[in-house]
């Protein structure tokens, strides 16, 4: 097992998760249902994923669920551009998609060094 708070990929998870969910509060109401719950389910799974992975009793399963958050993270960044397209961000998108750019980084070097 592996202590979340001690993992800068976890933190930067939450701090994306932080910031998307105050981000999507200024979506219009009518995006409750669609893009703001999808966006913020993606968020949430990023940062879960790699908390549960850690929490996991060995490197195998830690790594099996880091792809699991870098999948979300995925996810994350095409809802981001959808988002991007339609008008819905006030806040610079190339900032957020940057954060999760580095989350997927952060996920593959990861995943690597646990399989050594």
């Amino acid at each position: 097992m592996h202590n979340i708070q001690d993992l800068k990929i976890w933190h930067r998870a939450i701090d994306l998760c932080t910031l998307i969910y105050k981000i999507s509060a200024e979506f219009p109401s009518d995006e409750r249902f669609g893009l703001i719950s999808q966006i913020r389910r993606s968020c949430v799974s990023v940062a879960s994923n790699i908390a549960e992975g850690a929490g996991r009793n060995t490197n195998g399963e830690f790594i099996q669920f880091l792809g699991i958050a870098n999948g979300s993270a995925y996810e994350l960044q095409t809802q981001v551009i959808i988002a991007q397209k339609l008008g819905l961000f006030s806040t610079d998108s190339v900032l957020v998609l940057d954060k999760i750019d580095e989350i997927q980084k952060m996920c593959y070097k990861l995943q690597q060094s646990l399989k050594k």
